[in-house]
């Protein structure tokens, strides 16, 4: 077992990691910049290490003071986490070529599914369902684009080859519209990614987003710890997360999770991933693979009984899973809300002080945060202080703790989007289950029309 892990993130999956670190007897590091010295993770890792001023830039995406931090402290593996450089192949390849051990897939991994072209020859070849599309990148010529979007049919979205967090995507209704999105996706993807190439997809009208979660280790084991429903978003950024996903029979669930295990044995994946659908007309269409801790790994734990930080943690050490896929049974119901600090409805970032907190507890109710009373949101990173899982024996049951949750939240000093999931709470649409993408979207705008 590894015996010292440096955590290259921040935020309440840096205290996810640690917690799982202190429960395998592992010694941990936590990397900090200047505005996050103060934070509880800090206070509770063996070491830390300041690693260079506010802007991620000079900290945490500034890999040489990454490694520096794990060969000063005598680390012997690096952990991630999610967002910075958790999905960047260079960094995995140089935390190894360093001699540390990096929690996660190989660097040409996380290269072949971090490019969605080569990521989707990847998944056809391996038999997993995709969205009609397509054949990799969009050629040059303006005459064989505009055949294979009549070939796909409209409407269509084109999507930047290199992108990810809903950036770099382009919906066209209309096939005299197709050129310009196209250039103009082009222009965007080269500008945010440095990769100019993008591809094209048939846009599906009211799919619902379900991800399937997977475990892989050195010696040939992958495993499938069923999906979950990620549907509730707002501009393709995930506020509310459920599992299982309602309406997925035991049948749809097996065939395509062995689909996603056999792919992770073609392209030899190592650790913990997702593998991201839409689900539409009881069909499923591959959209990218998640090669790395996902946010809403929590109700998956929930739900199995699993530790996944663990597990990694495990598979990075060289040890076989700890499961077989025969121990896996599904129990109960989970969901999560992420907790923001933001405006609820036009979602302005709400930095500051938090003066007073109370965070929610009590049976089937798990709150992962790192924020306390007195803790100063910093102004510089993503929006998110927490997460709040609640779990049931079915999903009414998880549904009503997860409103009494809620309820209990008290979070003052800064503004945040709890009153936003206390409204979906009681919705009747969100309530029966199944809803789409586009789902929160239509009901905020319907929200705004009531208000004016």
């Amino acid at each position: 077992m590894l015996k010292k892990i440096l955590i290259a993130n921040r935020g309440e999956i840096a205290l996810r990691v640690l917690r799982a670190c202190r429960e395998l007897g592992i010694a941990t590091v936590v990397v900090h910049s200047e505005a996050d010295r103060d934070a509880i993770y800090v206070k509770l890792a063996d070491e830390s290490v300041c690693i260079g001023p506010a802007s991620s830039a000079q900290s945490y995406l500034y890999i040489p003071a990454i490694i520096a931090a794990a060969e000063v402290t005598g680390a012997d593996a690096i952990h991630p986490g999610y967002g910075f450089l958790a999905e960047n192949d260079r960094f995995a390849e140089q935390v190894e070529q360093s001699g540390f051990a990096f929690i996660g897939p190989r660097a040409e991994t996380i290269r072949l599914m971090g490019d969605k072209v080569s990521a989707k020859h990847a998944m056809i070849a391996a038999g997993v369902p995709c969205v009609p599309g397509s054949d990799g990148a969009l050629p040059e010529d303006n005459d064989e684009i505009m055949a294979i979007g009549d070939q796909v049919g409209f409407p269509v979205i084109i999507k930047a080859s290199g992108g990810g967090g809903g950036r770099g995507m382009r919906v066209v209704e209309r096939r005299e519209d197709l050129l310009k999105a196209v250039e103009m996706t082009r222009a965007e993807a080269g500008a945010a990614f440095g990769n100019p190439m993008v591809y094209m997809e048939r846009y599906l009208q009211k799919p619902r987003h379900v991800e399937i979660q997977i475990l892989a280790d050195e010696h040939g084991h992958a495993i499938y710890l069923g999906e979950r429903d990620c549907s509730m978003q707002r501009r393709h950024q995930k506020i509310i997360e459920e599992a299982p996903a309602p309406g997925i029979s035991e049948e749809e669930r097996k065939r395509i999770g062995e689909a996603c295990v056999a792919a992770c044995k073609r392209i030899g994946y190592r650790g913990a991933g997702t593998f991201e659908f839409l689900y539409e007309n009881g069909e499923f269409f591959f959209i990218e693979m998640n090669t790395r801790v996902q946010v809403e790994h929590p109700i998956t734990e929930l739900i199995t009984g699993v530790d996944i930080v663990q597990e990694q943690i495990r598979v990075a050490a060289g040890l076989p899973l700890a499961y077989k896929q025969k121990d896996i049974k599904l129990q109960g119901h989970a969901f999560e809300c992420r907790i923001n600090a933001e405006d609820p409805y036009n979602f302005i970032p709400s930095p500051g002080q938090i003066t007073s907190c109370h965070l929610p507890g009590g049976n089937g109710i798990r709150v992962d945060s790192h924020i306390y009373q007195g803790y100063t949101v910093p102004p510089y990173y993503d929006s998110l202080i927490g997460k709040i899982c609640t779990h049931g024996k079915t999903r009414e049951e998880a549904m009503a703790k997860m409103r009494v949750a809620l309820a209990e939240v008290a979070i003052n000093g800064i503004k945040t989007n709890t009153p936003l999931h206390r409204d979906l709470f009681v919705d009747p649409g969100f309530a029966q289950g199944g809803v789409s993408i586009h789902y929160l979207e239509q009901w905020l705008h319907k929200r705004q029309d009531s208000q004016q």
